[in-house]
């Protein structure tokens, strides 16, 4: 099935008329950064036992993160990748992590070192909905403008259709002309029914149009976290799929003027 995935996506990147970019020549200086921010004392034991699975190395030069970026962050949760792009971005970028004030408050200790002197909060309408498991997206506004890259990690399956509208359309105003947007998140098959065993993955097609209905364009997929292991049938967090959830990642960028 995921195969049968990569094809589709294959066809779409035809079908928009755009060529994947090339950006490896100039991401050895962040890499380099970025690795450093891996080793850091600052991070958990637990963290660290992630990092071979959601590889950030290779996400983020997928995503064309570079340490110079002003960066949006939707949806930080632990702080998982906020701990290490925050050292990353610290001399020359910024970023900004974007979520219901109150959530945020268990990364004030992180936040108050050094490190981390380029990250700042910027709050947002946003709550739980428990019945939908779907967040309730209000009238949301990041506090920047002309960012030149945001994320979405593993956090776009919980928003319902009229909620990814209203992030998708904030993001796209808050990018500046040419300014990427990354999702990275669990794979459901296309066209598949939203049911309990699947409710925290996402349609990546679906997705595609979504975003591409605020204005973006698609310019690029990867299958760095394709898992041929993965049926797409179960719960994320069942013990046979620890560390070895299939999820897909999708670059967009805001046209340039």
């Amino acid at each position: 099935m995921a195969n049968s995935l990569c094809r589709v996506l294959k066809y779409l990147m035809l079908f928009a008329l755009v060529s994947p970019p090339s950006f490896a020549a100039g991401y050895d200086l962040t890499k380099e950064k970025l690795e450093a921010a891996l080793e850091m004392d600052h991070r958990s034991i637990e963290n660290r036992d992630r990092d071979e699975n959601r590889d950030p190395v290779a996400a983020m030069e997928f995503c064309s993160l570079r340490d110079d970026m002003t960066v949006i962050e939707f949806g930080p949760g632990a702080g998982w990748y906020t701990e290490i792009l925050g050292p990353v971005l610290r001399d020359k970028g910024q970023l900004l992590i974007a979520y219901k004030d109150i959530w945020m408050t268990g990364l004030d200790t992180l936040l108050a070192q050094d490190f981390m002197s380029s990250v700042k909060k910027t709050p947002i309408d946003i709550s739980w909905n428990s019945e939908q498991r779907k967040f309730n997206i209000g009238n949301i506004v990041y506090d920047v403008e002309n960012a030149d890259l945001a994320l979405s990690i593993r956090e776009y399956h919980n928003l319902s259709e009229d909620g990814a509208k209203r992030v998708n359309e904030e993001t796209y105003r808050a990018l500046k002309p040419g300014g990427y947007y990354c999702i990275i998140d669990h794979t459901r098959r296309h066209m598949e029914p939203i049911y309990y065993e699947n409710r925290r993955r996402a349609d990546p097609v679906t997705v595609i149009l979504q975003v591409q209905a605020a204005g973006f364009e698609f310019i690029d997929y990867s299958d760095n976290f394709f898992r041929p292991d993965d049926e797409l049938r179960y719960e994320v967090d069942r013990k046979s799929l620890e560390k070895n959830s299939d999820r897909f990642s999708l670059l967009f960028r805001k046209p340039a003027d």
